[in-house]
């Protein structure tokens, strides 16, 4: 009866304080483990634990206030040699692994604590079980992966331990495309843990430049050097199946930073919700017809007419009855316009405003995006800007609009005996595009500011070649009537033919002349308002004109 009393009286903490209490300046004698039994069986019990190992938690949670507990001072207060101590690491390393300690190795030195919510559920007396990981969304998977890196950064899981729960967490949540994928790919054990290590700090961190300092952390220093070596001489099977790549430095790779490829993200990462995701789909999606804000623009005669007959043919009745005629004909069914001339003469917006009119979406092409520091990878790109394009085409009920827009650097006259990677490189992506000119069943619109320097080869292809000119008097006249309603005729006429301005700028000054309402109230002189902000941007033009005097 007494004994069944004292048993119910018995709680975990009591059984750590007995324990503490008898084991110090014991050595862990014989005459300890006799005196302590009661107590040690009932932790042992409770926790599912050998004799040995709860001698041991309940030495480290009675310092549980110490973030580094040492071996040697649980040594000092048992009255042990440090090779008695050392009998039991066996014992310690379950308890880290039942994640009952945590060790940290930093400095060769091993330093343990006691995590809070072990704590806690003494304090509650109740056995610690780790959380249940199974059955994860992605992003809560992703969550537990940083908390495992997080401990492995700080040196509180060895290498081989941060391995094992990773490897657990992916046998919890084998739903998970993530994992499914990572799996797919048959990478060996180091290599799958970079994977995910440079998974994590993407998710996690959204970082898409990522140096050799934010996973040197991962490895034993043997694995690292073998691994930062393929890292840097492109020889890594990650980069090999295109997994990661060099990251971006002004038009150059930098081998001391890394990224996830875009392919690769897309692939990993489709049940997640990220913003550097989302910018990147907005970035290559198309521009709905719908989404275009009217605008009305102004040209010359000449310009209206060519620009007029554009429309009619972009109008989805006449342009399936026309392509239709032309490829019955043999004729290529593909249109190709170039839209070229000074800055600011609205090429760009025409082709938006074509777009809205004819209920047409407009797949907008980023030249600079395509461009990779791959030896390989920009042709690449190119080829995937059209696939896709032929993709949306079969798809879409009204064919979209590829727009290559400020085309400069991709038109340009090829260079002859090119010999530097770059130059071949730029001769390798005109003569795709060339080539997917000739094949193309779409509309295409180019721009450019520099006509003069096309390749004759371009030039042949394009269908449509509008050039854009300054505005006339006339039209100019009519835009500033449109963007400041206010000017009368008189003044129209005045500002007109005083500034030569495109439109670009005569919209800049429209802005200028709205802020200065906001903020100042209305001009009594607007005119002379206006010329200010003229003579300002004219004098802008004139000062960089000057640079280098």
């Amino acid at each position: 009866m007494g004994t069944m009393a004292t048993r119910k009286k018995m709680d975990l903490l009591l059984a750590v304080e007995q324990i503490v209490e008898k084991a110090k300046d014991s050595g862990l004698s014989s005459e300890f483990y006799r005196k302590a039994d009661r107590y040690i069986k009932y932790l042992s019990e409770v926790m599912d634990l050998t004799k040995e190992q709860s001698v041991m938690l309940a030495l480290f949670i009675d310092n549980s206030d110490d973030t580094r507990i040492s071996l040697s001072d649980i040594g000092r207060y048992l009255d042990c040699r440090n090779a008695r101590i050392i009998r039991y690491m066996n014992e310690i390393d379950v308890l880290e692994k039942r994640e009952l300690v945590r060790c940290s190795r930093e400095d060769k030195r091993m330093r343990y604590r006691v995590p809070m919510e072990v704590i806690e559920a003494f304090k509650n007396n109740k056995k610690y079980t780790p959380k249940d990981c199974s059955g994860l969304s992605c992003q809560e998977f992703f969550d537990e992966i940083g908390e495992v890196f997080e401990l492995r950064d700080n040196k509180e899981l060895t290498y081989e331990l941060t391995v094992d729960k990773i490897k657990h967490l992916f046998d919890c949540n084998t739903h998970l495309l993530y994992v499914q994928k990572v799996k797919s790919y048959k990478l060996y054990e180091d290599d799958e843990m970079l994977l995910v290590l440079f998974s994590h700090l993407f998710v996690n961190n959204n970082a898409d430049c990522i140096g050799f300092n934010d996973i040197d952390f991962l490895y034993e220093r043997f694995i690292w050097n073998m691994t930062r070596s393929d890292l840097k001489q492109c020889e890594h099977i990650l980069q090999e199946k295109k997994l990661i790549e060099y990251s971006n430095n002004d038009g150059f790779a930098d081998r001391d930073s890394f990224r996830i490829t875009t392919e690769a993200k897309r692939a990993l990462f489709s049940e997640l919700d990220l913003v550097s995701m989302n910018q990147e789909k907005k970035r290559n999606d198309v521009v709905k017809a719908e989404e275009i804000t009217p605008k009305k623009l102004f040209y010359g005669d000449k310009i209206s007419s060519q620009i007029d007959e554009l429309g009619k043919l972009l109008d989805d009745a006449q342009y399936k009855e026309i392509r239709k005629r032309m490829k019955d004909t043999g004729f290529r069914c593909g249109f190709t316009c170039l839209f070229y001339g000074a800055p600011g003469t609205g090429k760009t917006e025409t082709a938006l405003q074509l777009a809205r009119i004819t209920g047409r979406d407009i797949v907008q092409v980023n030249i600079s995006q395509i461009k990779s520091m791959w030896v390989g990878e920009s042709e690449k790109n190119i080829k995937h800007v059209f696939d896709s394009y032929r993709t949306k085409v079969r798809e879409c009920d009204i064919t979209p609009i590829l727009l290559f827009n400020e085309a400069d650097a991709i038109i340009g006259k090829r260079q002859e005996g090119a010999e530097r990677a770059v130059d071949k490189m730029e001769n390798s992506i005109q003569n795709i595009i060339l080539q997917e000119m000739e094949s193309l069943d779409g509309i295409l619109i180019a721009t450019t500011n520099l006509a003069q320097n096309m390749d004759k080869a371009f030039e042949r292809r394009f269908l449509y070649k509008i050039k854009f000119e300054k505005p006339t008097v006339e039209a100019r006249m009519s835009m500033w009537r449109e963007m400041i309603p206010v000017l009368n005729e008189d003044d129209t006429r005045i500002l007109a033919n005083k500034y030569d301005f495109s439109g670009g700028q005569i919209e800049n000054i429209a802005r200028h002349y709205t802020i200065g309402k906001i903020l100042h109230g209305e001009s009594a002189n607007i005119i002379d308002t206006l010329s200010a902000y003229c003579d300002s941007e004219r004098l802008n033009a004139k000062e960089m004109h000057k640079i280098g005097f």
